[in-house]
């Protein structure tokens, strides 16, 4: 009993260290496999890969109750539903046996949590870590923390894991965050909606466009907003903004939501003086609160769709709120050879949590990874 508390106390202090919004921490995470290897039973390893998710995650039963303007009770239910894919799969594919068992388990395991549907919460991947442990090594770097990760499955761990200590030293000593192309800003606001369901108004719009003219004051050239900054995008606002930025010289990206048959599109809209197109639909929205495929109303998920965009001119790939929590939609992103990584997010429900810095972190460590620039835009 004592063995297995102990197993499940560490796995929930290294989803705590490795998901704190601190993206040096990211590589802490990379002990969960052990963990979850090493585990004395299936129950534990179960109850460990548990204590592990939810403890990542541990910033939702506050934003959910905020979101919802709920009691606690509801946030602690959808914390505990949304653990329970992770907590299945991990728990299925361990094995008892060791050899080819364990870290074969985990490969899949982490496969499955990576890509629809089980990735759809496919939150905390340790892979995410490759960033920090390889940075600029692409998808070389992705395939040796996958390896990595393997192999602290295994007797050979103590290696693995003074392997990637010594890479994430080095890499603490030299890091140095990934900025913008030169001329691109983004831009944090502070709008609070109060309750789901409000957009911007004319006053915030008419505050939004001095930000931008702001910016190119001081030199940018193309600036990113962050997500549901152009809130309901219709061809009133379309006109507002345009003529707003006739005399500009500038191409602004701000989130906004389209309208549709069955329910709303998130998506990214580029903007000039000349007019507006939309660049980019997300593929993931959040699940329940935005993503509802069993009713009508709620965003649509594009899945596999438009994974870059055009945008001032350059490749981007885009990243909005939700997919940056998640693996399959930057990887896919990747395999199209993007020039920059387009990370946009709308926090106003996360209180005092840590989500957004775990976003962030996320985005930098997967820019660090692929050695792209990167712009980031919140609304906090």
């Amino acid at each position: 009993m004592f063995t297995a508390a102990m197993f499940v106390a560490a796995a929930s202090a290294v989803g705590a260290i490795g998901w704190s919004g601190e993206v040096l921490l990211l590589p802490v995470a990379c002990l969960f496999p052990a963990l979850w290897a090493f585990a004395p039973t299936r129950l534990v390893a179960g109850l460990g890969s548990m204590a592990y998710f939810m403890a990542a995650s541990r910033g939702l039963p506050v934003g959910v109750s905020i979101f919802y303007a709920s009691d606690i009770w509801v946030g602690l239910g959808l914390w505990g539903a949304a653990s329970l894919l992770f907590v299945a799969v991990h728990t299925i594919l361990w094995s008892p046996k060791s050899g080819w068992h364990r870290p074969l388990g985990y490969l899949v395991a982490w496969a499955l949590m990576s890509v629809p549907p089980f990735g759809i919460v496919g939150w905390a991947s340790p892979i995410t870590a490759a960033g920090v442990l390889c940075p600029g090594w692409g998808w070389a770097g992705l395939v040796a923390t996958a390896a990595g990760l393997s192999a602290m499955t295994t007797r050979a761990w103590p290696l693995a894991g003074v392997a990637m200590g010594v890479a994430f030293s080095v890499s603490a000593l030299t890091w140095s965050n990934p900025v913008p192309l030169d001329g691109w800003v983004g831009i944090d606001t502070a709008f609070n909606y109060q309750v789901a369901g409000e957009h911007a108004d004319y006053a915030q719009h008419m505050t939004t466009i001095a930000l931008v003219r702001r910016a190119v004051e001081n030199g940018a050239s193309t600036v990113v907003l962050p997500e549901s900054a152009l809130g309901i995008w219709t061809p009133t606002t379309e006109r507002l903004w345009t003529r707003n930025l006739t005399d500009l010289d500038v191409v602004v990206a701000g989130g906004a939501v389209v309208i549709n048959e069955s329910g709303y599109d998130n998506v990214m809209i580029e903007l000039t003086g000349e007019g507006a197109r939309v660049l980019y639909r997300e593929r993931m929205p959040v699940p329940v609160s935005m993503w509802r495929p069993w009713a009508s109303g709620g965003a649509s998920a594009q899945f596999f769709d438009n994974p870059t965009g055009r945008f001032a001119g350059a490749s981007v790939a885009p990243l909005i709120c939700y997919e940056q929590l998640i693996v399959w939609p930057i990887l896919q992103s990747m395999l199209y050879g993007p020039d920059v990584i387009v990370a946009t997010g709308n926090g106003w429900w996360t209180g005092d949590t840590n989500i957004v810095p775990i976003q962030r972190a996320s985005a930098r460590a997967w820019a660090a990874l692929f050695g792209l620039p990167l712009v980031i835009a919140f609304n906090t």
